[in-house]
C-alpha cells in the first residue's frame, strides 16, 4: 500500500487507464493546469488531442463529449465546479443520458465520464460554487451516479467508470482532494453497486454520502466513548444502490440515520427512506432520521457555511437522541 491524496488517486486512475486505452481523453476549462491539481502535469505525457482545453461553455463542451462518443471515443469531461451541472444539465440529461433509449436495438454506446469537481462547501464559494446535487440528479434515467469518500474508492470507482459504455457522473467533493489514505500498488477496480461498511455497529445504521460519510465516522469514535455503537456505511454509488447491504445492517440495528450535505428536500435522503418504507418497513423500530443541509441557498465565505450542512455534533445529537 502507499499513502496518497484524493486528487492523485484520480490522476493516477485517469493516467493508468488512458495508458491502456488510446480512446480515452479528458476535456474541460484550463484541463492542462487544472484548478484542483488532478490533471496537472498530465500534458507531459498525453498530446493535447487527449487534454482538450474547452471554451467556458459546459452545455456545449458536455454536447460534443457525447458526439464523441458515439464515434467511439471514450470522453472524460471536467465541470471546474459541482454547481456547472446545471450548465450542462440539458446536454447530460436530455442527450447524453438518453441517447442509447431513443435509438433502439442498442447499437450505440455512451461512455461518457462527468467529473463534477469542486463540489459541495469548504471554499466559501457561495450560491453558485458550493451546491450539492447528487439528489437533483438521481431524477433522470439513464446516468449512472458515484460518490467517493476517499482516495481508495476514488481511484477503484473511476477505473470501472472509464470501462463502462454507459454515462456516469462521478461526484467529487473539493473538501476531498487533499485528503490522504492508502491505496494498493497494484491495479484495482471497485464494482458499482457495491456498498461499503466502513465502521460496523449494532446500535444505529448511519449511511453517509460522500464526504458525510468521513465525518459520521469522527462522530462514531466519539459516540463509542459513550457506548454508543453505530454502523457506518458508504454507499460508494447512488446508482446503482446497494439495498441488500443497507438492509442486512437494518436488520441487526433497527434504526437508521441519513446524512448528506445536500439540501433535505429532494435529497439523497428522501430516496433512500422511500425505497425503505416501501421494501423494508418492518426493519425499523423507530422513524427514519435525515441529517442535511438546510433548505436555502449557501451564503458566501467558510463562516456562513458552516450554518448550512451538517456538523459532527448535529450527527452525534441526533444519534443520541434516537438511542
Amino acid at each position: 500500500m502507499k499513502e496518497i491524496t484524493f486528487a492523485n488517486a484520480i490522476k493516477e486512475a485517469l493516467q493508468e487507464e488512458m495508458r491502456k486505452d488510446e480512446n480515452i481523453y479528458i476535456m474541460g476549462e484550463s484541463i492542462r493546469h487544472s484548478v484542483w491539481g488532478v490533471t496537472r502535469g498530465m500534458d507531459a505525457e498525453f498530446s493535447k488531442k487527449r487534454l482538450v482545453n474547452a471554451p467556458i461553455s459546459e452545455s456545449g463542451f458536455a454536447a460534443a463529449a457525447l458526439g464523441s462518443a458515439l464515434l467511439g471515443l471514450k470522453p472524460v469531461v471536467e465541470l471546474i465546479f459541482g454547481d456547472f451541472l446545471l450548465l450542462a444539465a440539458d446536454s447530460i440529461v436530455n442527450e447524453v443520458a438518453k441517447y442509447r433509449y431513443m435509438c433502439g436495438g442498442g447499437e450505440f454506446k455512451v461512455p461518457v465520464v462527468i467529473r463534477v469537481a469542486g463540489c459541495g462547501v469548504g471554499s466559501g464559494g457561495g450560491p453558485h460554487h458550493a451546491q450539492y446535487l447528487e439528489g437533483a440528479f438521481l431524477n433522470y434515467p439513464g446516468l449512472k451516479v458515484v460518490t467517493p469518500s476517499n482516495p481508495y474508492d476514488a481511484k477503484g470507482l473511476l477505473k470501472t467508470a472509464l470501462n463502462d459504455n454507459n454515462p456516469i457522473l462521478f461526484f467529487e467533493h473539493k473538501l476531498l482532494y487533499g485528503m490522504r489514505g492508502e491505496v494498493p500498488e497494484e491495479e484495482y477496480y471497485i464494482p458499482f453497486g457495491q456498498a461499503e461498511i466502513k465502521k460496523e455497529g449494532k446500535d444505529i445504521t448511519v449511511v453517509g454520502i460522500s464526504n458525510s460519510c468521513n465525518k459520521v465516522l469522527i462522530a462514531a469514535n466519539e459516540l463509542s466513548k459513550e457506548g454508543i455503537d453505530i454502523e457506518v456505511i458508504d454507499p460508494r454509488t447512488l446508482i446503482p444502490f446497494d439495498k441488500e447491504t443497507l438492509f442486512k445492517s437494518l436488520n441487526k440495528t433497527n434504526k437508521l440515520i441519513i446524512v448528506e450535505d445536500g439540501p433535505k428536500r429532494g435529497g439523497v435522503g428522501s430516496e433512500i427512506s422511500a425505497m425503505i418504507a416501501e421494501e423494508a418497513l418492518t426493519l425499523l423500530d423507530a422513524p427514519i432520521v435525515r441529517v442535511a443541509g438546510k433548505d436555502a441557498p449557501l451564503p458566501s465565505g467558510r463562516y456562513g457555511e458552516k450554518f448550512m450542512v451538517p456538523s459532527v455534533e448535529e450527527i452525534i445529537n441526533n444519534c443520541r437522541k434516537l438511542v
